[in-house]
């Protein structure tokens, strides 16, 4: 942890707390009420129609105005014109980079490499702040376990220990080793809480989530953000068992403020206050209001309630005045650890260029750490480049400058985009037969098919360039139907036909079902949506020039009502095998009806996904062997050691992500098959052995129980460490209750 987050009791955040308390006692109800009130500013120039609100200081923070001319006049008007010069946060979704666009974060999580996620968000706030934006409303820390659902896409999906990684890189990333620095911006994570459970992934739906899969799968992430001292915190637009998040005190008061300490910002979400009424908790928008600011709310993103209502709601006494001062502490806390009050202007001389090299390298390397190499068959990839190759260029994703960005970049421009095209052209010995096929990624005109299959005919190589328009995911672009759009597939069995070598290139915001495909390409690269460089990032790995690393953070579904699968689930009393699983084209007509010996699984699908979480295959192959853990037995307070030998058995330099997975085998509640607890990203030369070694601290054992609070680990464990999550936990260790001799 950074030192000046370590501790709200330090020297500097009594300084701060007590500067926030002499601001403060200076302020009107008004005036606090103001800094509450977060406004929506993108339309025309928005000191023209907000000067007069900004004077007044009814207005705390602005949000969606990148204009650097107009931010830095808004800002003016707060801390020159206003009473009491108080700066304005300036609030900017910058979800996976601003002008240099990188991997979306679904991708980002696929490299498996905080430090590198770490280097993205450094980029991203620095371009951010070269325009005076103080404040992104990320990372999204929502766990997602059901791809239909669009916003798997901003997520680290489906583990909670790479959630929790990947969480606290981006908000350190963000925020830097000094709030005060230029190119540090306050982070938020959101969406508080279990907004990743919508039912059956349609976005704002309701989320159903019992408490102890709260407290062991949903809260860990934010936690881990609120421990690595993000600034602010977010609410979901949906209701947590029948109660909306943004006036739920259980998560904002009972759980954020007292459990965690929490001392930041708490922000709804868009116009969330008002739709309280809307779910049915509020009567009226004043309600709406009171419930919010009761419930913890700080902050109101665009709506006005607070601005319309708080000030009558606490003259009749339904909102303390004490309830308004501690969320304008908290506001006037965060603007003071920023230094917004010495240098509340963008300082865009001490910061690199937007779009510089090092921000496209870095952009570069998360594209090509994200993408996963799912299939090879006889090892065509790598292509060789050292010879004229005859390759055809076919499939709506080739060169789609726009759409390679992926969801929610409003800075990113698809001019600054490299497409595989564009850097395929640039190759001297190959020879392109290029053939878009499609207008976009949902077309259905099969017209350019026969052209498609001239093309790969007379080729030596097809690079199908798949997937999904950067639109059909993100908030509120949802899919029950999560194949590849139009007529994608049916693209793929006719250019089967010509006998050519087949290699998928997969862009898209969520892990799609692929089993329509997979037999009819003879390699596949797992791309998302990849960002400003996928062109360099993708070709380089094409033909060989970078190995492919990514593992997959989400686990791909055999067929979408297998949904939601995942790969730590809970054993059951009657756990699957494959001795038990009978497929629905085996039985018998007229058949007796029975259960005896039946599991959890399904009949026209068995139990096991398309691809495991953490598969992701190399252009070398990897051997583990000779697992031991460093004591048979432990006491409860005790760490233990555990490694195995990693050997580079290929013939090529490569990384690994050699992953650490753990089983509690009795619990006082029912635990997990398996739960990853560690990850390891190592290079090897051919040949190379490295003996990797993970400690399994009685943190990492720890487990919520009955009581809904945290209990030791003991009893047996099992272990394993290996390349994916399908690993046999063979390994065990016992850990006694006390000590022993």
């Amino acid at each position: 942890m950074n030192a000046h987050l370590s501790s709200s009791h330090s020297p500097h955040d009594q300084r701060i707390t007590a500067q926030a308390q002499t601001l403060l006692a200076q302020m009107t109800l008004n005036e606090k009420i103001g800094q509450m009130n977060q406004v929506h500013a993108c339309d025309g120039f928005a000191p023209d129609y907000l000067g007069d609100e900004v004077r007044a200081g009814a207005i705390g923070s602005v949000i969606n105005v990148e204009d650097p001319a107009a931010i830095r006049e808004l800002q003016r008007l707060a801390v020159e014109e206003s009473r009491l010069g108080i700066p304005l946060l300036v609030g900017r979704d910058v979800i996976h980079g601003f002008r240099t666009i990188l991997p979306i974060p679904l991708g980002q999580a696929a490299s498996w490499n905080p430090l590198l996620i770490e280097r993205g968000a450094q980029v991203a706030a620095s371009e951010a702040a070269t325009v005076g934006i103080n404040w992104t409303f990320s990372p999204m820390v929502d766990l997602a376990r059901d791809p239909r659902w669009g916003r798997i896409a901003e997520s680290f999906g489906e583990d909670v220990f790479l959630n929790q990684c990947c969480t606290r890189a981006m908000v350190e990333g963000y925020q830097g080793n000094n709030l005060t620095d230029a190119g540090s911006i306050a982070a938020c994570v959101k969406h508080f809480a279990g907004y990743g459970a919508v039912e059956s992934g349609r976005d704002y739906a309701t989320t159903l989530v019992p408490e102890l899969e709260l407290r062991s799968v949903y809260l860990p992430p934010f936690q881990a953000g609120v421990d690595a001292g993000a600034l602010s915190v977010m609410t979901s637009f949906s209701d947590l068992n029948g109660v909306p998040a943004t006036g739920n005190a259980f998560l904002l008061r009972n759980v954020l403020r007292e459990e965690w300490q929490f001392d930041g910002i708490t922000l709804s979400d868009w116009d969330s206050v008002r739709q309280l009424t809307i779910h049915g908790v509020a009567e009226n928008e004043r309600d709406a209001a009171q419930q919010a600011v009761v419930a913890g709310v700080d902050m109101e993103m665009e709506g006005r309630s607070f601005l319309r209502h708080l000030e009558s709601l606490a003259n009749d006494g339904q909102v303390e005045i004490e309830r308004i001062d501690e969320a304008v502490l908290n506001i006037l806390s965060v603007k003071l650890k920023l230094g917004l009050f010495e240098q509340p202007y963008a300082r865009r001389d001490e910061l690199p260029p937007v779009l510089d090299g090092h921000a496209l390298n870095v952009a570069q390397e998360l594209a090509t750490q994200s993408a996963v190499l799912l299939k090879n068959d006889e090892a065509l990839l790598p292509l060789n480049s050292a010879k004229p190759l005859k390759v055809a260029v076919l499939g709506p994703l080739a060169d789609a400058p726009y759409e390679q960005l992926g969801t929610w970049i409003f800075d990113g421009d698809a001019n600054d985009s490299v497409t595989p095209l564009m850097t395929l052209r640039d190759r001297s010995n190959l020879a392109l037969a290029v053939e878009p096929v499609f207008a976009h990624s949902r077309d259905r005109d099969r017209s350019r098919f026969d052209a498609a299959a001239e093309c790969a005919a007379s080729s030596d190589v097809a690079l199908l360039f798949l997937g999904e328009e950067s639109i059909l995911s993100g908030e509120a672009h949802c899919r029950a139907n999560i194949d590849l759009p139009g007529a994608q597939a049916e693209l793929v069995a006719r250019l089967r036909q010509t006998q050519t070598p087949l290699v998928a290139v997969v862009m898209a915001g969520r892990p799609l079902t692929l089993s329509n495909i997979l037999g009819n390409v003879d390699a596949l690269l797992y791309a998302w949506h990849p960002g400003t460089m996928a062109g360099p990032a993708l070709v380089d790995l094409l033909f060989g020039e970078a190995v492919p690393s990514g593992k997959l953070p989400a686990t791909l579904p055999l067929m979408v009502g297998q949904i939601p699968i995942y790969y730590n689930q809970k054993n059951t009393g009657k756990p699957p095998s494959p001795e038990t699983v009978v497929h629905i084209d085996d039985i018998d007509t007229f058949a007796p009806q029975t259960s005896l010996g039946m599991t959890a699984f399904h009949l026209d699908a068995g139990y096991r996904p398309l691809f495991p979480f953490g598969f992701g295959l190399s252009y070398t192959t990897f051997d583990y062997s000779d697992t031991w853990v460093s004591a048979q037995q432990i006491a409860v307070d005790d760490s233990i050691t555990v490694s195995s030998t990693v050997t580079n058995s290929g013939g090529r330099e490569a990384e690994e992500v050699v992953q650490l997975y753990l089983r509690d085998k009795v619990g006082t509640v029912t635990r997990p098959v398996k739960e990853l607890k560690g990850f390891q990203r190592v290079r090897l030369r051919p040949g190379e052995a490295l003996e990797v070694s993970f400690v399994i601290t009685p943190e990492a054992r720890r487990f919520v129980g009955r009581q809904m609070v945290e209990e030791p680990g003991v009893g047996e464990f099992a272990v394993a460490i290996g390349g994916h999550s399908d690993v046999t936990l063979n390994t065990t260790f016992y850990v006694h209750p006390g000590s022993f001799d």
